[in-house]
C-alpha cells in the first residue's frame, strides 16, 4: 500500500492525499484547492516543484482514481473537485450529508464568480488580457463541472462502517471544525492483515458554538494529522458571548458606534449569528440592528438549521426553547446589492457581518471603504487574513489604505479576536493525537500547516512519547 501527499505538505491549504492498495485501487482523499501563490500550479496545470506531474491540471491521471473521500466542504478540501471530473474522473465523492450539501453551496459560489471573472475578461480587448483568459479556462470550472461532481456525491452516516469493496471499508468520524466535517479512518485489508489509517481533516476546539466537540478515533497503525495551529495555543480564552458581550458595549452602546465583522459564509457566520441571538434574549441587550450581508451565509444558515440533530446540546436546548438559533429582534439578511449599500445611510448604531473574512472581494470591502474613515467604526477581525489582504494590511497598522483605487486613511479602531477560529489549537492537537498510542502507532504524518508550526508539533508530540512523526513534502510517496 503506497500513500502520496500532493497537497497541504508544508503549507495550509491545497489538500488532497493519494493512497493506493496492492490491487491498484486508488482512493483520494480531498481534492483542496491551493490557494498558495508560491506552489500552485502553473499555466499548463502542473506544479514545477514536482518531477511526477503529468500533463493536465492533476499530478496524476484523474480517470485512475476509484473512489474520493471528502473530510469537509472548506475549499482549500474542496475547491478542486470539479475539475477532477473536467480532467475524466467518473466515481463517486463520499461526505456527510451535511458536508455535501455545503459544498455544494461553496462550488456553485465559486463557479458563478469564475463566469463573471471570465465575462468581464472576455469583453477586453487587449490581446494581454484575452491571452489571460484562453489559459484561465483550462484551469477555471463553470456551473456544469459543479453539477456533475454533486451529482456523484455519495451521503455517508457518521460512525458507521461503509463498504467500499472486499478489502477496503471506511467510517467517517465527527470532527468538530465546520458542521459536517468528518476524521476518516480507512481499514485496508491486504494478504490476510488489516492496516489502518487515519485522515483527521480540521479539527475542530472544544466548547465552538453550535458544533459538538471532536471525537477520540480509536487506535490506528498510521495517522495524518493537520497542525494549523501546532506552535501556538488561541490568544483569547474567553467565551465568545464575553467577548461579544464587551466589544459591541464599547462600540455600539457606551458611544453610538458601528461595528463591522469581516466573517467567512461558511460557519463562521452562523457562530456569530447564534452567539449575537444568545447575548441578546439572554444578557437582555440593547435590539441594536444587525445586518447579515452575504447571500453565501443565508443559504448555508439554512443548512445548519436543517441539520439541528448534528448540533451540541446547548444549541439544541436553545433551539427548543426559543424556536430559532439564527432568527432575533432587530436582525435582517441584505439578499440584494442595493439592500447593502443602502446600510451606508443607517445612521444608527449597529453591527455589520459580511464576507468575505479577510476583507478581501465579497461585499464586505464596500461596507470596510465606506467607514474606514469613521472613528466611531470598528472592524473586527475573527480570522486569520493571508499576508497581503486588506485585513491583513489593517491588522498590521498601516495609517493609509488603499480600497477601490482610492487612498483613505484608517482613522476607524481594528480589533482582532480568535475566539471563533474553528481549528483546535496546539493543545487541542496533542489532545487528539494521545488517543493513540505511541508504541502502536507506526507512524504520524504532518500536514495542514506552515513548516514552522509543523516543526514545533514534531518536536512537541517527540515531548509526549511519539517519536515516528514526519513531514512530507509535495509528491512524496511511502510504502504502508
Amino acid at each position: 500500500m503506497k500513500l502520496t501527499f500532493w497537497g497541504a505538505t508544508r503549507q495550509v491549504t491545497g489538500s488532497m492525499f493519494l493512497l493506493e492498495t496492492e490491487d491498484q485501487y486508488r482512493i483520494l482523499i480531498d481534492c483542496g484547492a491551493d490557494m498558495d501563490k508560491k506552489t500552485a500550479l502553473n499555466g499548463n496545470g502542473q506544479d514545477e516543484e514536482s518531477p511526477k506531474s503529468v500533463a493536465g491540471f492533476f499530478p496524476f491521471e484523474a480517470s485512475s482514481i476509484n473512489v474520493v473521500l471528502l473530510t469537509h466542504a472548506h475549499m482549500d478540501h474542496s475547491g478542486n473537485l470539479p475539475n477532477l471530473y473536467r480532467e475524466g474522473y467518473e466515481g463517486q465523492i463520499l461526505c456527510t450529508d451535511p458536508t455535501y450539501s455545503l459544498t455544494n453551496l461553496l462550488l456553485q459560489d465559486a463557479a458563478s464568480l469564475n463566469h463573471r471573472r471570465l465575462n468581464e475578461m472576455g469583453k477586453s480587448k487587449k490581446q494581454k488580457v484575452r491571452k489571460k483568459m484562453a489559459s484561465l479556462q483550462k484551469d477555471l470550472f463553470l456551473e456544469k463541472q459543479v453539477r456533475e461532481s454533486m451529482d456523484n456525491v455519495v451521503p455517508i452516516q457518521y460512525n458507521r462502517k461503509f463498504r467500499l469493496g472486499d478489502s477496503i471499508d471506511v467510517t467517517f468520524v465527527p470532527a468538530g471544525h465546520l458542521l459536517g466535517a468528518a476524521h476518516i479512518i480507512i481499514n485496508v485489508y491486504e494478504n490476510g492483515e488489516k492496516k489502518s489509517l487515519c485522515f483527521s481533516g480540521d479539527i475542530g476546539r472544544k466548547n465552538y458554538p453550535l458544533l459538538g466537540d471532536p471525537e477520540p478515533i480509536p487506535q490506528v497503525d498510521y495517522l495524518i494529522c493537520e497542525s494549523t495551529y501546532g506552535n501556538r495555543l488561541h490568544l483569547n480564552s474567553e467565551t465568545p458571548e464575553a467577548m461579544l458581550a464587551d466589544v459591541i458595549k464599547r462600540t455600539c452602546i457606551d458611544i453610538p458606534g458601528r461595528l463591522i465583522i469581516p466573517s467567512f459564509s461558511v460557519g463562521r457566520t452562523q457562530a456569530l449569528l447564534y452567539t449575537l441571538n444568545r447575548l441578546y434574549t439572554e444578557q437582555g441587550f440593547p435590539p441594536i440592528k444587525v445586518f447579515s450581508d452575504s447571500p453565501l451565509a443565508l443559504e448555508s444558515t439554512k443548512v445548519y438549521q436543517k441539520n439541528l440533530r448534528l448540533l451540541n446540546k446547548e444549541a439544541k436546548a436553545y433551539q427548543e426553547e426559543n424556536e430559532s438559533l439564527f432568527d432575533f429582534v432587530n436582525f435582517e439578511y441584505l439578499e440584494s446589492s442595493k439592500a447593502s449599500r443602502e446600510v451606508s445611510n443607517y445612521n444608527q448604531p449597529c453591527i455589520i457581518i459580511s464576507s468575505s473574512g479577510m476583507v478581501q472581494g465579497g461585499r464586505v470591502e464596500q461596507h470596510v471603504a465606506a467607514n474606514i474613515s469613521n472613528p466611531y467604526c470598528t472592524i473586527l477581525i475573527i480570522g486569520y487574513c493571508a499576508e497581503g489582504t486588506l485585513g491583513w494590511r489593517l491588522l498590521n497598522g498601516q495609517p493609509t489604505i488603499s480600497i477601490k483605487d482610492k487612498e483613505e486613511p484608517v482613522l476607524a479602531k481594528v480589533e482582532r479576536t480568535d475566539v471563533f477560529s474553528g481549528h483546535g489549537d496546539r493543545d487541542d492537537l496533542v489532545r487528539f493525537v494521545k488517543h493513540q498510542s505511541p508504541e502502536k502507532l507506526k507512524k504520524v504524518f504532518l500536514v495542514h500547516g506552515e513548516f514552522t508550526s509543523m516543526s514545533a508539533f514534531q518536536q512537541t508530540l517527540a515531548d509526549e512519547g511519539f517519536t515516528n512523526v514526519e513531514i512530507p513534502t509535495k509528491g512524496q510517496t511511502y510504502e504502508l
